[in-house]
């Protein structure tokens, strides 16, 4: 995966602008970003808004300045930005990209919608197309409350303006490159465009993989109903086996409430505190369809077998049988006979042999593989070649 020497950035125009949705913390998709700036760091930065507090700001370079748009100065957007969906793709189409001849956008709502000319080249990398506008549409009504009345009426009406713009905005990007094999397909089945596969970095440094194992398995996710962590806290009440549950979020209330007492909670674990406790933990759970599911690999990088559900990028990043194992049913009866299987045969999963896989997904691989398409794209734009 990691190409054989480095690609130089001189083969990159000077000119480039990266288009991100919003900056509000240092998550999956700004550690992206913050590696797009690696390989660009000529690049200028446009967002919908920045609400990034001092220790996220890291991720952005000295001298860099955010470029946002009108939603930046609206009211109550630092809490509630996101209830500006409607105006978003207006937003975007605002922003004056003109003088660039490079332009990037990460992508997981409206970004891949900014508006280009004939000279520039336009690159997506896409996490997912718009997932409540598309196939999680009736999932996301639902666990709303929104499956009926005028509230719904009004929202479905959005979500449907939404799709045909995005549809629309799809055509704007000259190239498509998908943060796993599993994203590809959604982009095809959504926008019948081809992607090529970049995976995203992963820190894999900071994590240390020889560390005595203990008696303990771990979660670490957000408590939101899509990722799953009840399911987690329903068949570990029913194994009795100590389970640490890391994260934050509206479900997290219900969640203790619905737990015995071999679970434990940890609401705003540090980075530091994560990576030690991966380091440590018998297995690591992941019960979520993930777009690519970083957690995933970090757990890995710590040495850590992982249990998952067998669909999305957990497909991708779990080696069953060497890294972890994959169950195929997002029920609690699949996860509980998954964690049986996997305590019955643990000795067979070799830290060092899960740490080796996940550096296969390391950041320097990222920018090397970033490096060459970026380059091999504009070499072919500037020569008139068809890019995809």
């Amino acid at each position: 995966m990691v190409p054989s020497s480095p690609i130089p950035t001189d083969t990159l125009p000077t000119a480039v602008a990266v288009v991100h949705e919003w900056l509000v913390n240092r998550a999956g998709s700004e550690k992206v970003v913050e590696k797009m700036l690696a390989v660009c760091p000529q690049a200028d930065i446009f967002s919908l808004v920045e609400f990034l507090d001092p220790e996220a700001a890291v991720m952005i370079p000295p001298g860099k300045r955010v470029q946002t748009s009108f939603i930046q100065k609206l009211p109550w957007a630092r809490q509630h930005f996101r209830q500006y969906l409607p105006l978003m793709p207006l937003a975007v189409e605002q922003f004056d990209l003109s003088a660039y001849d490079l332009v990037i956008s990460s992508n997981h709502a409206v970004a891949k919608g900014v508006l280009t000319r004939p000279h520039q080249l336009h690159i997506s990398y896409v996490y997912t197309p718009i997932r409540y506008a598309w196939d999680l549409q009736h999932q996301y009504l639902e666990q709303a409350g929104l499956t009926q009345g005028a509230k719904s009426a009004i929202t479905r009406l959005i979500l449907h303006y939404i799709r045909l713009w995005d549809l629309a905005a799809a055509h704007r990007v000259d190239c498509f490159v998908a943060d796993s094999h599993y994203i590809a397909r959604r982009i095809w089945k959504t926008y019948r465009r081809p992607a090529t596969v970049i995976y995203p970095p992963v820190a894999i440094d900071r994590f240390r993989w020889n560390q005595p194992r203990e008696d303990f398995y771990l979660t670490v996710s957000r408590c939101v109903p899509y990722k799953r962590v009840d399911l987690t806290v329903e068949a570990f009440n029913r194994l009795g086996l100590p389970l640490v549950v890391m994260g934050d979020g509206p479900a997290l209330a219900a969640l203790q409430r619905a737990a015995k007492a071999n679970i434990t909670f940890i609401r705003n674990p540090s980075d530091a505190m994560v990576s030690d406790y991966m380091a440590r933990c018998r297995g690591f759970i992941f019960p979520a369809e993930e777009d690519f599911g970083i957690t995933v690999v970090e757990a890995q990088a710590a040495g850590a077998p992982v249990i998952a559900y067998g669909r999305g990028g957990c497909a991708e990043t779990v080696q069953p049988g060497k890294t972890g194992i994959l169950f195929g049913r997002q029920t609690v009866d699949d996860l509980v006979q998954a964690v049986e299987h996997f305590d019955s045969q643990r000795s067979l999963f070799v830290p060092e042999t899960i740490r080796q896989w996940a550096e296969t997904f390391s950041e320097p691989r990222f920018c090397q593989e970033l490096t060459a398409y970026l380059s091999q794209k504009w070499l072919k734009f500037q020569q008139g070649d068809e890019l995809e």
